[in-house]
């Protein structure tokens, strides 16, 4: 008897070698999906039964957060009434690696009649799936990763990754954005990840800005008032005191205190990158700053800090 690891590692091979297959059995049909994909205007009803019917769940899933509506239709509920969820415009993309799934080819043959295109992803051109199909694509691989070559195993694996290759095409031909990606993700780490910095800085009154002539009681009471730790910043005064003990700092204007080249970000980038360029200048706070606009707003730590971005 093989150890676990031993299967583990056979399995892991058989599974990538069939991906791996994929890439050489891409042609033509594939850049035909894509275009009838795109150009949907309805939704991708993603089908399948089984572990066929698993994946392309997770499929519809990928399409549909990476700006392509999609949902999940069961093809043998489909063919008891549920066809009423198909719209005018819709694309069906269905999936049995067989091609003989008997409610798959049920649900296609009255598509057919219907007139509603069907990709069909199978791993036998000749099944009758794949001939009822408006496009098909081929999932086709050696063997399955399971011992007995009886559970679905590389074949799903394979199904999976050619409906990724699918979804992400889409998303570029679509020209989907990481604005577009936070849209659709506002939860979690990865909504998270994506705000933008204008999403979190302080702005309009909110800002503790003073004129460069300020005196310098009046600069500190605006950074007392605003609450941020800057105008001054407390790092500049400090190094100003430091510098030189004896100097009467609440003689001087702004100017003459000021940084003279502060750290800067725009609006646009991440707040991820906005809470690096603190961590690694070791400091609090950073000036967002736009063409035109010298300060469009002030962007602090604790902002970051209170959304979890590491």
């Amino acid at each position: 008897m093989r150890s676990a690891r031993a299967v583990a590692r056979e399995v892991l091979q058989i599974e990538a070698r069939a991906v791996e297959g994929l890439i050489d059995q891409l042609g033509e049909s594939f850049d035909q999906a894509v275009e009838m994909l795109a150009a949907c205007r309805g939704r991708v009803v993603c089908s399948g039964m089984g572990k066929s019917g698993l994946i392309l769940r997770k499929v519809a899933a990928t399409l549909a957060s990476t700006g392509t509506p999609a949902f999940f239709l069961h093809p043998a509920e489909a063919i008891h009434g549920d066809l009423g969820m198909l719209a005018d415009d819709d694309v069906v993309l269905a999936a049995s690696y067989s091609g003989s799934t008997e409610e798959l080819v049920r649900l296609a043959e009255i598509l057919k009649r219907l007139g509603v295109p069907m990709v069909a992803m199978t791993g036998n051109a000749e099944s009758a799936v794949a001939r009822l199909a408006d496009i098909h694509l081929s999932t086709a691989i050696d063997k399955e990763a399971c011992p007995l070559e009886l559970a679905p195993t590389a074949s799903t694996t394979a199904t999976l990754a050619l409906g990724d290759a699918l979804a992400m095409s889409l998303s570029e031909v679509k020209g989907f954005s990481r604005d577009d990606f936070k849209r659709l993700h506002p939860g979690g780490r990865l909504g998270r990840e994506l705000i933008a910095v204008r999403d979190v800085m302080h702005s309009g009154d909110q800002l503790p800005a003073v004129a460069a002539d300020t005196r310098m009681p009046d600069a500190i009471y605006e950074m007392s008032n605003k609450r941020l730790g800057i105008t001054i910043t407390d790092g500049d005064l400090r190094r100003l005191l430091e510098a030189d003990p004896t100097r009467s700092l609440l003689e001087q204007t702004a100017q003459e205190c000021m940084h003279p080249s502060p750290r800067t970000i725009s609006a646009v980038e991440l707040a991820s990158a906005a809470l690096k360029i603190m961590e690694e200048n070791r400091i609090t706070s950073l000036f967002v700053c736009e063409p035109g606009e010298p300060l469009a707003g002030v962007v602090h730590l604790h902002d970051l800090w209170r959304l979890e971005l590491f």
